[in-house]
């Protein structure tokens, strides 16, 4: 599944919306405002964009999710490895452990999701 990769200030919106949705649109204009020092239409702009993205949506003035936080996150890392790794994980991890040692608990975390993996 691709999925369209925000923009800093983009993914700044869509956590904050990922925080309070279900939000108002004028109440989530209103947070934009004191969290970013957005005006209204910049608001809209970003929400714009992310509803063409099928990323949130806006009905009846009300903001939510399409696509939810950790799904995103999970969509976006397999990207990457998609285009950084040719999609191979075994690819990724033993370049990411060719930079840095691994802990005896981080071990332990990679072993213990590999056996509930297994275990289905």
């Amino acid at each position: 599944m691709k999925c369209y990769r925000m923009t800093d200030s983009e993914l700044k919106f869509a956590e904050l919306v990922w925080k309070e949705e279900p939000v108002a649109s004028g109440e989530l204009v209103k947070l934009c405002g004191r969290s970013f020092d957005w005006k209204k239409s910049t608001t809209y702009t970003v929400l714009k964009k992310l509803c063409e993205q099928k990323i949130l949506k806006n009905e009846q003035a009300v903001v939510t999710s399409l696509i939810k936080k950790e799904q995103y996150h999970q969509i976006q890392g397999q990207e990457f490895i998609n285009e950084n790794y040719g999609g191979s994980l075994p690819r990724f991890l033993a370049a990411f452990m060719n930079q840095k040692k691994l802990s005896k608990k981080q071990v332990e975390e990679i072993r213990n999701m590999i056996n509930e993996y297994e275990e289905g």
